[in-house]
């Protein structure tokens, strides 16, 4: 610093986190000129214009242009500057929430994956789960030769008319009634659900049988086949939902036929 207190070019891109050359484009463009140049010619600023350089680069970084930064120092007044930095504020808003949905998804995307990173693939187990918070669809309607795909597009345009803020990101999977288990149709969920952290429903706590297999989506009758014997054997009974997921899908595995199918089949102790 000089000693009449002002920085030169260099220590004040030092300061100001910015470069030499931007500084000389801001002066160039007329966003921001040296208080005063020297005998030398050097430029030298002062240190109140840290403040100006700082909100001039966060400007940037939410999308304005160096031309729109210019028209807005040229007339900046009190009330122009307030309407400008609202109109920031709430960029800045749109991006915390779109981080947030971001961050939610991931993690929910890695909880599912680390739930089956030490599981033996080949064994059957009776395992007392909390409650988990879902997104849950109504009945799927299979009639008039509606397909699979029809039926997911309503949960889809259903959900997001109930829920129009929530993120849909989320691998969708289906439930089973206890009938349908009992009587071997497992051919098409009876409804569809999503994991989500904002889910105001719930995949009831209790006791279920739990197996994997190795297959695709349409995969998964020797599974429910396998489960039902060991429920038996085991002196259990089907007393509930069937769900079926794959925790381990196309996020991370890129043959279908080596997906990691997981169901779960609510059940109590025989009486």
């Amino acid at each position: 610093m000089s000693e009449s207190g002002l920085f030169s070019i260099c220590e004040f891109a030092k300061y100001s986190r910015t470069t030499r050359d931007t500084l000389l484009h801001y002066d160039r463009i007329g966003i921001l000129s040296p208080v005063t140049r020297g005998d030398n010619k050097y430029r030298y600023y002062s240190s109140t214009q840290l403040a100006v350089v700082k909100v001039v680069r966060t400007l940037q970084q939410l999308g304005m242009t160096l031309e729109e930064i210019k028209g807005f120092n040229c007339r900046r007044t009190p009330e122009i500057v307030d309407r400008v930095l609202s109109q920031q504020i709430c960029k800045i808003d749109k991006k915390i929430d779109d981080w947030i949905r971001a961050r939610k998804l991931l993690l929910t995307l890695q909880k599912t994956i680390h739930s089956v990173s030490n599981i033996d693939e080949n064994a059957i187990s009776i395992q007392f789960l909390p409650a988990e918070a879902i997104i849950m669809g109504g009945l799927n309607d299979y009639s008039r030769g509606r397909t699979f795909f029809d039926t997911l597009l309503s949960f889809y345009q259903a959900t997001s008319n109930k829920y129009p803020e929530l993120d849909l990101n989320y691998h969708v999977w289906g439930t089973f009634s206890e009938e349908r288990i009992k009587t071997g149709d497992w051919a098409g969920a009876d409804r569809f659900y999503f994991y989500n952290p904002e889910g105001k429903d719930k995949r009831p706590a209790g006791l279920y049988a739990i197996g994997y297999m190795r297959g695709g989506y349409k995969d998964g009758a020797p599974l429910f086949r396998k489960l039902l014997e060991y429920i038996e054997n085991n002196n259990f009974e089907v007393c509930g939902s069937a769900y079926k997921e794959y925790p381990l899908n196309e996020v991370c595995i890129t043959e279908e036929s080596n997906y990691l199918m997981r169901v779960l089949i609510t059940v109590r102790e025989k009486g």
